[in-house]
């Protein structure tokens, strides 16, 4: 049975769930390892039916005078419902990712940028450059599906340039093609990727620095990189936000993301932002479109009330908060001190279907359960509760 995998922004879509180490990675054969574990909802550690907990949870929601939704760990479905329960319920909404996600969303609102997708990349790229990222701690497959796969229609695989720009201790070793051509590899600290990347687009604009190197990167290898980037066919500039942990990110992105439209005036250049958990690109698309507003940052310290939905991610931890913690989702979650209310929920790819966007944004997936529960899925337990919030 083929399976799509929601463990990284890939879905990859060739999963076989009956023997996933044979064709996939660490990240899938954790997701589809998970033990199915039919939980009881709980108020306060103690067990009780969902009726109960339900009750229980609009009761607090409806005593709580700043509430949020938080998490949101969840696929298009699951979000769509709790949307509508945090309307009622007056509670503004942020994802565990937006952080890192709103770097991205600064740079597309305030400048716009030219991006690609990954079957652009398997079929066109010529030039890949990685700037400051390790991409397979993220998308673990990303070179075995997107850069050396053979079926690409418009370059030969194995003649791609693969450049690392930045960062530290990246593992090049996915870059080195089936004959054995090697990355070029040019790293500096994370902090110093401000500077790398602003020389970076000073110099595709043809400003000639003062200096000998950046970020103890040489200039005159700079000088290649930019060459490289100006005679490609069709070049790729690779981020991933998440990695991007300083001040004033966004503004690190903008730098690559004017390279590329200086780039295209001459020749042909596009951007790709990946990384992707947590169904975070979901989110924000959905958001964005039920609200007419990107999902922002918010400070979980400033409510009164949080319901957490995580349906994907059971190791990461409940907020640290005084306030009463509302937690829905995989039934594996372990916490401590217990939560206020703690329902679980199917998990959407093992449980139950669902729905979501790929990290490039192009394409939507389904996914599939891959065995059976009797978890109620998150629409079911928000409708439940936007039933008793109206």
């Amino acid at each position: 049975m083929l399976a799509t995998c929601p463990a990284c922004g890939l879905l990859c879509d060739d999963i076989d769930v009956s023997q996933p180490s044979f064709n996939s990675c660490a990240k899938s054969i954790r997701f589809f390892s998970q033990p199915s574990l039919d939980r009881s909802p709980m108020i306060a550690g103690k067990a009780v039916d969902l009726a109960a907990a339900v009750t229980e949870a609009v009761a607090i929601l409806q005593s709580a005078k700043r509430p949020i939704f938080a998490g949101l760990s969840t696929d298009l479905s699951g979000f769509r419902a709790a949307f509508k329960t945090a309307q009622h319920a007056k509670a503004p909404m942020t994802h565990m990712n937006a952080q890192s996600t709103w770097r991205n969303t600064k740079v597309l609102q305030s400048k716009g940028w030219q991006t690609t997708t990954l079957m652009e990349v398997k079929n066109r790229a010529d030039v890949i450059v990685l700037i400051g990222t390790d991409v397979v701690k993220h998308n673990p497959r990303f070179f075995e599906r997107n850069v050396w796969n053979q079926e690409a229609l418009f370059t030969d695989p194995q003649a791609r340039k693969i450049i690392y720009l930045g960062g530290e201790s990246v593992d090049s070793s996915y870059g080195v093609s089936a004959n054995g051509k090697q990355p070029t590899v040019l790293p500096c600290a994370m902090d110093a990727l401000p500077e790398l990347t602003a020389a970076l687009r000073a110099m595709i604009q043809g400003k000639t620095l003062k200096a000998d190197a950046i970020a103890g990167i040489a200039v005159t290898d700079l000088q290649v990189v930019v060459e490289q980037l100006k005679q490609a066919r069709y070049a790729v500039l690779i981020w991933i936000a998440k990695d991007f942990n300083f001040a004033h990110a966004e503004l690190t992105i903008e730098n690559i993301t004017e390279s590329i439209v200086t780039l295209n005036t001459q020749s042909r250049a596009m951007g790709l932002a990946l990384g992707g958990s947590d169904g975070d690109t979901t989110i924000h698309h959905a958001h964005t479109w039920l609200s007419a507003l990107a999902p922002e940052v918010h400070d979980l310290s400033q409510y009164d009330t949080i319901v957490w939905v995580n349906s994907f991610s059971p190791d990461k931890a409940l907020p640290t908060t005084a306030a009463p913690v509302i937690a829905i989702g995989n039934s594996q979650m372990q916490f401590d001190p217990p939560p206020a209310v703690f329902i679980p929920v199917a998990t959407p790819g093992l449980d139950c279907a669902g729905t979501l966007f790929r990290v490039d944004s192009s394409v939507v997936l389904p996914l599939k359960p891959t065995r059976t529960s009797q978890l109620p899925t998150l629409t079911e337990v928000m409708t439940k509760m936007d039933a008793l919030l109206i």
